[in-house]
């Protein structure tokens, strides 16, 4: 193990500031003469990605095969630490087998829109829930000897423009809905790395923001790992460095390297700052170095990822008890999806699996008899009546039908929000005209979020399957065969429309802000204040037997409550804990929020006292004014219960604390929760301070400015450059496959240019290009050709200096 003081007294000035950007797309620079070595770092938030070809952030080119686990959101539906940990420590294990340092992942933001595109990355609604389980799979990974990166920090919640959006909250909803994730990993598991988000937050990028890396990261909850940018995500470097950023990836040659040399001998970058930096990468190398590669089962690893999906399935509906299917009962399998499933999302997480069963082949390896197979639809949506009447004849000769139904890969993407919640309207056609032929009718949904279910009556059962991973069809098969009682409960809340939903008249953000005119009130904490009816609450979820709640009693250390199985089935019960304030409050806030939960399984008949302990965050709020965490003193209610709106068992107890005046009842009415969040007068009040402008600034574009803007460019050449790219990303589109390097230069802003290009242009030439497409050609091309040719001299003389120093002081 290096000394890091040691070390870090003998590096040169560019040594050092070379150290903090990325050696190529995947690698950071090592320096062989104080025995520094290389780091990789890979995709992983459900399976180890290292490419082994061409390399692209975004999942596009091969890579080695590796374990594809259920994704985050399908994880989540389990509540179960313990598994999330096991894959974790799985998913470490492959990547210290395939020499990777660094695992990217797992993903927490908190979905605030069921429309986001990487939804299916991330855990929960819930901050409880997602940090609980990220802090767990960090664990696993990192037990492993690899570091593992929880992302993207912070309040990243669209795709579109989400490089160049400015998040604007205020500072409790900050703290309360979007930081809390990551504080439970931080302080739980300790995470030997953090990534950053692309987007700003409240007017500065996340990695240079120096309010959530060394106000809160560092400082609050003591982080002493490295910040690693998202890849592209790095804005300035010097400014990056001085507020607590670590690394920029990928590479962007030695550009960022040569800012950083003449900051520190400007006097604009302090040298404390650099080496400060510089320490945290070599403490990350340090961690990553210090145990044996580990060895791998791949069976084993299939089977944990079969378990996992089997046990985060989400039933969520069986009308009279249709599930578990009977043995030897003829099914007619129904769908595209039985024969070639979707078992994760598309982007930088996509795996390349170690292998991938279908529901098709797990049907017919288990108790059932499969009397047929059908496509029924086409995945693109075309409708087809050939497929569908084949379906329908097949339905009727069946004793059951499971249809296999989903969202088509184009829905649900990296660098892509959706449209809407609505399935393909060909699969509910087809879905009616089979329920008109067999009322036995198992739906089994693949899709990485939620869906409007305006279907449901037209089926006997419906099992949300999420993105299962690899493994995912054995898993669904074990479900609807009884081989395994359904214990998923979800993680998110079902609306019954996307009208119903907070952020419906204003997500995804379009302009140059992003207004979190909701505040805390996402997800459930929305539907429940507002009293808003939904489809399937937040926690629900159906079992093949029955559990009941006796005997609540709560103390100032938390609740004790007995649950018991009242059915003739072994299954899991998850026992949920809301808190909520009672009578007139000092602060905004939701009427209940998730405190704790334990998963328990139980055999037929049996009971177990099962305790829920209140911890640091089951009562406080943060108090922005005070920039401290306090707790109001009142009377909450205390509600045990399966879910959300089946909270069987509730008392009250009283707390200590800060005692505050009730809200103005002008704000309290205009704070409420409602569709479209506050109107601007709550909003500006909410937020502290002016509403900023969400307009785009007129006038020439700018480096930060999203390419997409080329559309408005006063130059011929750059409008002609973005029909290009839009032409392009149309035709992908009707293709049905998003094209995710035309999404990412559309939402991209220009800097990317050279911060992706491995030192084959530089800012300079950035600069250059802005000239050219904002309607000085002739000037521009001649800064064209000559930022790049002096960026090509530039970078020579730079790394021949690199080089030359290690290859001196080595001799």
């Amino acid at each position: 193990m290096i000394d890091t003081i040691t070390l870090v007294a003998e590096l040169s000035l560019l040594e050092k500031a070379a150290l903090l950007s990325g050696a190529n797309t995947w690698q950071t620079r090592a320096i062989e003469r104080v025995g520094l070595p290389a780091v990789w770092l890979a995709d992983g938030p459900h399976g180890v990605r290292k490419q082994v070809g061409s390399a692209d952030h975004l999942g596009i080119n091969g890579s080695e095969p590796a374990t594809c686990f259920p994704t985050a959101a399908t994880v989540a539906c389990s509540w179960d630490d313990e598994l999330a940990e096991e894959i974790g420590t799985a998913l470490g294990r492959e990547a210290s087998s395939q020499g990777v340092g660094v695992v990217l992942g797992p993903g927490l933001n908190i979905k605030r829109s069921p429309l986001g595109g990487r939804n299916f990355e991330y855990f929960s609604e819930d901050p409880e829930l997602s940090g609980r389980l990220a802090a767990a799979n960090v664990r696993g990974i990192q037990s492993a000897g690899v570091a593992a990166t929880p992302k993207h920090f912070a309040v990243n919640s669209q795709e579109l423009r989400r490089m160049v959006s400015d998040s604007v909250l205020d500072e409790r909803t900050l703290r309360e809905i979007y930081l809390t994730a990551f504080e439970i990993v931080v302080r739980e598991a300790a995470p030997w790395g953090i990534m950053s988000s692309y987007n700003l937050v409240n007017g500065v990028y996340a990695h240079e923001n120096p309010h959530l890396l060394l106000d809160i990261l560092r400082a609050e909850w003591d982080f002493d790992g490295a910040v690693v940018s998202d890849w592209g995500g790095g804005n300035d470097a010097v400014d990056a460095v001085a507020a607590g950023g670590t690394l920029e990836m990928p590479s962007p040659g030695f550009d960022s390297a040569r800012q950083i040399v003449a900051a520190v001998e400007s006097g604009r970058l302090a040298v404390a700052d650099l080496d400060a930096r510089v320490a945290e990468l070599v403490g990350l190398i340090n961690r990553v170095t210090a145990q044996p590669t580990a060895t791998v089962d791949l069976d084993a690893h299939h089977a944990l990822a079969r378990r996992a999906a089997a046990e985060s399935a989400v039933l969520l509906r069986n009308e009279d008890g249709l599930l578990p299917l009977a043995a030897g009962a003829g099914v007619a399998l129904i769908g595209p999806f039985a024969t070639v499933p979707r078992f994760q999302g598309a982007g930088s997480s996509l795996v390349n699996a170690t292998r991938v069963t279908t529901l098709a082949t797990a049907l017919e390896a288990s108790p059932v008899s499969v009397v047929g197979v059908a496509e029924g639809f086409r995945r693109d949506g075309r409708p087809d009546k050939t497929l569908r009447d084949e379906a329908i004849a097949l339905a009727r000769r069946a004793e059951v039908v499971v249809l296999a139904l989903g969202l088509p890969e184009i829905a649900e993407s990296e660098g892509l929000d959706r449209s809407n919640l609505a399935l393909p309207e060909d699969q509910v056609i087809l879905l009616r005209e089979i329920r008109r032929v067999n009322p036995k009718t198992v739906v089994v949904l693949s899709a990485g979020g939620v869906v409007e279910t305006p279907w449901i009556g037209e089926t006997a059962a419906l099992l949300h399957a999420y993105l299962g991973g690899q493994a995912g069809a054995e898993g669904i098969a074990d479900v609807l065969t009884g081989a395994v009682d359904p214990s998923g409960r979800l993680a998110e809340t079902m609306p019954l429309a996307l009208s119903d939903t907070p952020t419906a008249e204003h997500f995804p953000g379009r302009g140059r802000t992003v207004e979190y005119r909701e505040g805390p009130f996402v997800g459930y904490r929305f539907y429940e204040t507002a009293e808003i009816p939904v489809a399937f609450p937040f926690g629900f979820g159906l079992s093949y037997t029955t559990f009941a709640y006796r005997d609540l009693v709560v103390d100032s250390d938390g609740a004790r409550v007995t649950v018991a199985n009242t059915g003739n089935r072994a299954g899991s019960e998850v026992v949920q804990l809301y808190i909520g304030r009672i009578g007139g409050s000092g602060v905004l806030r939701p009427v209940r929020e998730l405190k704790g939960y334990v998963k328990v399984r139980l055999e037929p008949g049996e009971s177990r006292r099962v305790s829920l302990p209140f911890g640091e965050r089951t009562f406080r709020f943060f108090d922005a004014p005070s920039d401290s965490w306090r707790v109001e003193a009142g009377r909450y209610e205390v509600a045990v219960g399966s879910h959300v709106r089946a909270l069987a068992l509730r008392t009250t107890i009283e707390r200590d604390g800060v005692t505050l005046p009730p809200l103005p009842a002008v704000v309290a009415l205009a704070s409420l929760p409602h569709v479209g969040g506050m109107d601007d007068t709550a909003f500006t009040e909410l937020l502290g301070r002016p509403i900023p402008d969400a307009r785009s600034a007129d006038g020439p574009l700018s480096q930060n400015d999203p390419m997409e803007r080329l559309a408005d460019a006063r130059s011929p050449l750059g409008r002609f450059f973005f029909r290009i790219l839009d032409g392009r990303r149309r035709k992908a589109e009707t293709a049905g496959m998003p094209d995710l390097n035309i999404l990412f230069l559309l939402n991209g802003p220009f800097r990317v240019i050279s911060k992706m290009s491995g030192g084959l242009a530089t800012r300079r030439l950035t600069l250059a290009i802005l000239t050219l497409v904002n309607g000085q050609t002739f000037r521009g091309l001649c800064r064209v050709v000559a930022a790049f040719f002096g960026g090509w001299r530039d970078e020579r003389v730079t790394r021949k200096a690199f080089y030359a120093a290690a290859t001196k002081r080595s001799q």
